[in-house]
């Protein structure tokens, strides 16, 4: 992400909310990491990138890029457009291509914002470019009160520890559960950094 627009952002985000970012020691700045994060409102790419020292790239939907403005904002933070009905194994690819460029990939593991700030179940697009890439994942939490960001609330983001690529790999057998197992394993920890505590399926 440029560096002025980082910087600028930065000084915005402290100027309307109560902002902090928490865990920043534990974010690689040797390797392109997959970071995994709950959604809670348009800002959350911006808030995210912010502590990153190696370039970042995130997929917002096709959508986001019509209107001039907003396209250039989010272009310069580092999305690209995912076009809805695309076949999912070419976002795949692409995903995985992103994060042996040596880009952090970000995703928003539930698919959708959340309004009411409870992590949702994730979908299985963020197991299947974990297992595929072979990437470490990088556990973030986006956390304020209320549906919507308001101003001078206390909005704080969270990077929790790595989880290990090995511990996301498809087994010998590539199993049925596999997958369910490896988002599991990725949302217990976003959840944990927002609520606190795991999923209990």
């Amino acid at each position: 992400m440029n560096v002025f627009v980082r910087y600028g952002g930065w000084l915005a985000y402290k100027m309307c909310y109560k902002f902090n970012i928490e865990g920043i020691e534990n974010i690689p700045q040797d390797r392109a990491v997959i970071i995994a994060s709950n959604h809670r409102s348009l800002a959350d790419p911006a808030m995210l990138t912010m502590p990153m020292k190696l370039p970042v790239t995130y997929m917002a939907k096709e959508e986001l890029f019509e209107k001039k403005l907003f396209s250039k904002l989010i272009t310069a933070l580092g999305a690209f457009p995912v076009k809805r009905g695309a076949g999912d194994m070419q976002v795949i690819e692409n995903a995985v291509n992103i994060l042996k460029s040596g880009k952090h990939l970000v995703i928003f593991a539930e698919g959708s914002r959340s309004k009411d700030g409870k992590v949702g179940r994730g979908k299985s697009g963020v197991a299947l470019i974990a297992a595929k890439s072979g990437a470490d994942v990088l556990p973030a939490g986006i956390i304020f009160e209320g549906e919507k960001l308001r101003f001078r609330v206390k909005l704080t983001v969270r990077f929790g520890k790595i989880i290990p690529a090995e511990e996301l790999a498809l087994s010998e057998e590539k199993q049925a559960g596999d997958l369910k197992r490896i988002k599991k394993r990725i949302m217990d920890e976003i959840r944990l950094l927002v609520e606190g505590e795991p999923n209990e399926d």
